[in-house]
């Protein structure tokens, strides 16, 4: 079998010609988590996306290899954007040796991406707690039952450790919040807004935070 027999599809020929509307600097909000709260309002009432809250979570560690996995946005605001998982996982120790981290928001059907690159730091308890709270109750256990990023020998090994979970805390007790999960917050330094456009001349306006907390805009090049 050769390389092209290997591969079912002409990669190369596999493209879709993007909008003729595009973004221009003065439709811009003042801040860019009120651009943000637009296109999210757009995403999840008329994109017709699948978890439009859904983002590629990218770090990297004290060395600076880089990870990337799918994680699902919570909250956001002025402050930052907010998602929840175990501390004991790959990316949780990886921010925790290197906090810089970025957020890809791949919205296709819509042909566009929100860029975010930022900090992170953990949320508070309260905050963590009042968020778990709100989980159901079957995630609230799979909280406890995986120890996320590890080895495991078997598939029954979780599904084992759920059903003890399961049986220690049936459906209308509460789950206490595990002392190894919990939120991170993405304060942001600079977030891109990417409009696809025709013969891939895109639009991309990127938000860059300035010493004193405001924002200027600039235009890349597509």
């Amino acid at each position: 079998m050769t390389d092209r027999d290997a591969v079912p599809f002409d990669l190369a020929s596999m493209r879709k010609q993007y909008r003729a509307e595009g973004l221009s600097e003065n439709e811009l909000a003042a801040t860019p988590v009120e651009q943000f709260a637009r296109w999210f309002k757009q995403a999840a009432t008329d994109g017709g996306l699948f978890e439009p809250n859904a983002m590629i979570v990218s770090t990297a560690d004290a060395e600076g290899r880089p990870s990337s996995r799918t994680v699902l946005l919570k909250h956001f605001d002025e402050q930052g954007f907010v998602f929840y998982t175990n501390y004991d996982s790959r990316k949780a120790r990886d921010l925790a040796e290197n906090p810089y981290v970025s957020l890809l928001f791949p919205w296709h059907p819509m042909a566009r991406q929100v860029i975010v690159s930022g900090v992170a730091r953990r949320t508070g308890r309260d905050e963590t707690a009042a968020y778990f709270r709100t989980r159901p109750h079957g995630s609230q256990l799979g909280a406890w039952a995986s120890a996320q990023s590890s080895v495991i020998a078997t598939r029954a090994d979780i599904d084992g450790a759920y059903a003890e979970l399961a049986a220690r805390y049936p459906e209308g007790e509460q789950v206490p919040v595990p002392p190894h999960w919990g939120g991170f917050r993405v304060a942001p330094q600079t977030v891109e807004f990417w409009q696809g456009r025709e013969n891939r001349l895109h639009d991309r306006l990127r938000y860059v935070e300035r010493a004193d907390g405001s924002w200027r805009v600039e235009r890349l090049s597509p």
